[in-house]
């Protein structure tokens, strides 16, 4: 698909998968007009689906907006928040999702991407065949690694690696992340689930990258290889390229 925005063209591709080991998919994705999300919900299969829809349903309002400002973005994060703990879950059980988000915003004219998270759902930023993390998991393990208690390598096979720190619902308001960065550092980003790079490594991903040019392709190749490396989880993948603007 393609969106103008500004000086510059936006094509994307996104992707989901129940995975092999669920019955149901909890994930939800958001693509359009300068806005893209990813959501991964928790809470039971029927509560997950439910929390991580409500929340995106109220996220894809943005796309409605001329220019998102930051306090309106977390406005709107605070609003899915309650939308997902309107929800009825079993007895002891509360309905939550994570999200991680991208939106194209002005920013003293210059094109910028507005980034969000809440919880361990990831956003890269692909640049000169080079993937790098933008968002920081909130999750246990990330904090042992951040510690230096538990090492990168040994991260991915952490037993506790699941326990995610943020998310929306709940009792309280967890506070997303922000980051901005110019279009020009970030000419394809990459939004996915956990089922994601649970499954497959930064390399792995990158190397998809570097071989799909097609955002498309990109997002099914990346989801088909968290799925065939087990699909332990759902898999979703959002991936957004900028075309056409010449970097200052």
């Amino acid at each position: 698909m393609d969106q103008r925005h500004a000086v510059s063209a936006l094509r994307w591709g996104a992707t989901t998968h129940p995975g092999r080991r669920r019955a149901a998919n909890e994930d939800a994705f958001h693509a359009e007009r300068g806005v893209y999300f990813v959501a991964d919900g928790m809470g039971g299969h029927e509560g997950g689906a439910r929390a991580s829809a409500a929340a995106v349903e109220v996220l894809c309002a943005l796309a409605e907006s001329d220019n998102v400002t930051l306090d309106e973005l977390h406005a709107t994060i605070r609003e899915a928040h309650r939308a997902v703990t309107q929800i009825a879950t079993q007895p002891g059980r509360h309905a939550g999702t994570t999200m991680t988000g991208a939106v194209v915003v002005q920013r003293d004219g210059v094109p910028t991407w507005l980034v969000a998270n809440v919880g361990d759902s990831r956003t890269y930023r692909f640049l000169d065949s080079q993937l790098q993390q933008i968002t920081v998991d909130h999750s246990l393990v990330q904090e042992l690694v951040a510690a230096g208690e538990v090492s990168p390598e040994e991260a991915r096979t952490f037993a506790r690696r699941h326990v995610i720190t943020r998310a929306l619902g709940g009792a309280s308001f967890a506070q997303p992340d922000f980051f901005l960065l110019p279009l020009t550092s970030a000419e394809r980003i990459v939004l996915c689930s956990d089922g994601v790079n649970g499954m497959i490594d930064d390399a792995e991903i990158g190397r998809i990258l570097r071989e799909a040019a097609d955002p498309r392709d990109a997002a099914e190749r990346v989801v088909h290889a968290a799925v065939e490396a087990g699909g332990e989880d759902n898999a979703t993948a959002v991936v957004v390229d900028v075309v056409g603007l010449a970097r200052a």
